[in-house]
């Protein structure tokens, strides 16, 4: 029995070893960002749903930081990334660069990696998450920002589309209504800046949480998080979250479901899963992600 338990500490201790708590900070934004404060609705300084998500951005930026834009996402790349020169401009970022990558040869460039190099912080657009992912999934470029993610302050921060790059699983096709029958749902390996966690975006506006249920449902060792337009997270150490923003974040927990049918029925059935558990969480309000690698063995 001593022995045993020797063998599971040391294999806790190897895990964690190799997986270190990210020394950056992560922002996924559920997408409609407001670009400032609508001081009609919000009078008191200390009122944290008045404080733009992209101004939380900035804050956590080291002093004097530079942001680096990269708009692939978009369709619309330049038009995209030009904004939030203005945007961030406008907040008081001295520097702000643009990366359009537009191929993975330009993703593995060094002029690349130097834009990288130079920014504390960087900002992925809205757009078509797949489209991000197959251009700089496996690049240079992807493993350096998650070298720097891991091992430095840096900041990284996404919306719509670019939130829901960020981790892993990754949603990439379904419905706003979709997602009561099995299949109508599809996943992919996003860039991996969060394991076992899958996030959805505009949720509350596009009425998204049975998609991401049946997410859940495929495999209740991940947790769902739902980001509602204007609304965003601030996750520190790989996971605590702290909501920012003015609407709802909602967390989809089945670690404790007791059962679900979704292996047992045929493509196009309606599933079942049972006892999920789900948190509704407003501005300022803070969530841990549970450790689930430190369950692997």
């Amino acid at each position: 029995m001593a022995t045993s338990r020797k063998k599971s500490t040391a294999s806790q201790q190897s895990a964690s070893a190799h997986c270190p708590h990210p020394q950056g900070v992560l922002i996924p934004i559920g997408g409609a960002e407001k670009q400032g404060v609508d001081n009609k609705e919000h009078t008191a300084p200390d009122d944290m749903a008045s404080e733009p998500v992209l101004h939380r951005f900035v804050k956590e930026l080291t002093l004097g930081g530079s942001v680096l834009v990269i708009p692939t996402a978009s369709e619309e790349a330049e038009e995209a990334g030009q904004e939030y020169v203005d945007i961030f401009k406008n907040l008081g970022v001295s520097q702000v660069n643009v990366l359009n990558i537009q191929s993975r040869e330009q993703a593995n460039s060094e002029e690349s990696l130097r834009l990288l190099e130079e920014a504390a912080g960087i900002m992925f657009t809205g757009g078509d998450q797949l489209r991000l992912t197959a251009l700089l999934g496996g690049t240079k470029l992807q493993r350096r920002i998650k070298e720097r993610y891991t091992y430095e302050r840096f900041v990284v921060a996404g919306t719509s589309a670019s939130a829901a790059a960020m981790s892993t699983p990754m949603i990439y096709q379904g419905r706003n209504d979709a997602g009561m029958l099995k299949d109508e749902i599809h996943i992919t390996t996003g860039l991996e800046f969060l394991h076992d966690v899958a996030i959805d975006t505009h949720f509350v506006a596009r009425g998204r949480i049975v998609r991401m249920a049946q997410i859940v449902a495929t495999n209740p060792a991940c947790i769902g998080l739902g980001l509602e337009e204007n609304t965003g997270v601030v996750i520190t150490e790989g996971r605590e979250l702290e909501v920012i923003g003015e609407g709802l974040v909602v967390i989809v927990d089945g670690l404790s479901c007791s059962s679900t049918n979704i292996h047992e029925i045929e493509p196009g059935e309606p599933f079942t899963i049972r006892d999920l558990k789900v948190h509704l969480l407003s501005h300022g309000e803070r969530y841990t992600l549970p450790i689930i690698e430190q369950m692997h063995v």
